[in-house]
């Protein structure tokens, strides 16, 4: 996607890798969208501002207070890791690359010194080698910045929120091309885990979030959820089926189409509520059945585990009239728009259903316009 240059070539500033300018995707304030470009320019104001390399200012300013001496910017001249993609026939080794986008998740690091950062999410912003935060200023950042739904967790300032097994968590996963990561703490329990692989392809999907979820179900004693706790209400199921795509305007984020290709169905088979991607995995394409997650009958639980994923929670929202309107997703908030099937389409043109229409009086021996 452009984000990385093979080791041994200049690696372009963010003034020479947008030298054409920064094209406004989205107006601030109308649209949450996931933005690596976003924290890249964010990184480039950092440096404008205070005058000094982005390197050199989280050196100082996060980095060395933390005691976090094996992290940064800079490429490790040594002890790096072999990133690989798995093959028909086993392991490959992928292209060694530079990241162009470092302010967007390009740092280098170890599990001792995430460990370090991950206490210090734990401390208030401050660890056992010194302080980069005040706890106030934490807490917002953990805080929803943006919410679709209050029944979805939402994200705060580049953490990802979420729960487990009632629990509130917030961190954030890690992805590169044969490079997979994930820290979530508790914030309430005063409980981290991290996980690293060096195996894995560009998406988020792989071992460490897996891990995490379970690391942190026995950390916090919360049990795997029952499928059948909730009774299933199939009374619902006709209007929450359906369609639902991404809705109008640019997609600034290539997770989601990475993950469930160009739309979401909501649909039932074999007596069940399921959830289709049209991404080329059997398991999405099949459907992922849809649990009954709480006494809401707009909200449902789906396993993921097929993917490399924990459990997500799916929520229905509905407009001021009570139609359902848009599917929300989680742990990083995806919203899908209602796509308004036949039947919606001749309701908001002011005709019946066409199984509600009366039959024509007579039908006719060739083809007509309509094609009846």
């Amino acid at each position: 996607m452009g984000w990385g240059v093979p080791v041994g070539r200049p690696v372009p500033p963010p003034a020479a890798y947008y030298r054409h300018g920064l094209r406004v995707a989205v107006e601030p304030g109308t649209r949450f969208g996931y933005s690596n470009h976003g924290f890249t320019a964010l990184g480039q104001v950092v440096e404008d501002v205070t005058g000094v390399p982005l390197a050199t200012y989280l050196r100082a300013h996060v980095f060395a207070p933390l005691g976090m001496d094996a992290t940064g910017l800079a490429r490790p001249a040594s002890g790096r890791a072999t990133g690989y993609r798995l093959r028909a026939h086993g392991p490959a080794a992928v292209r060694d690359l530079e990241v162009v986008t470092a302010a967007g998740g390009g740092a280098w690091s170890t599990a001792r010194d995430l460990a370090r950062f991950a206490e210090a999410l734990l401390g208030g912003g401050t660890n056992e080698h010194g302080s980069v935060l005040r706890p106030a200023t934490l807490a917002t950042m953990f805080a929803p910045q943006y919410q679709p739904d209050p029944r979805v967790p939402g994200i705060g300032l580049a953490f990802l929120r979420g729960e487990v097994g009632g629990h509130r968590t917030v961190g954030h996963d890690g992805i590169w091309l044969g490079f997979l990561a994930d820290l979530r703490i508790a914030p309430d329990d005063g409980v981290g885990v991290l996980a690293l692989a060096s195996t894995g392809n560009f998406e988020p999907r792989g071992a460490p979030a897996s891990a995490v979820e379970a690391l942190l179900r026995l950390l916090l004693d919360a049990p795997e959820q029952d499928d059948d706790a909730v009774p299933e209400r199939p009374w619902t199921w006709p209007e929450l089926c359906g369609r639902y795509g991404f809705g109008p305007g640019v997609l600034v984020d290539p997770q989601p189409r990475l993950l469930l290709g160009a739309g979401l169905e909501v649909a039932v088979r074999h007596g069940h509520l399921v959830l289709r991607g049209q991404m080329p995995v059997p398991a999405v394409r099949r459907g992922l059945r849809l649990h009954p997650d709480r006494e809401d009958p707009d909200v449902f639980r789906v396993d993921l585990s097929s993917l490399g994923l924990g459990p997500t929670r799916v929520v229905f929202g509905r407009d001021p009239g009570g139609a359902v309107a848009a599917l929300h997703l989680t742990p990083l908030p995806m919203s899908f728009v209602r796509r308004p099937d036949r039947h919606q389409r001749a309701r908001a043109a002011g005709q019946p259903p066409a199984a509600a229409r009366p039959a024509p009086v007579a039908s006719l021996p060739w083809p007509t316009q309509s094609g009846t």
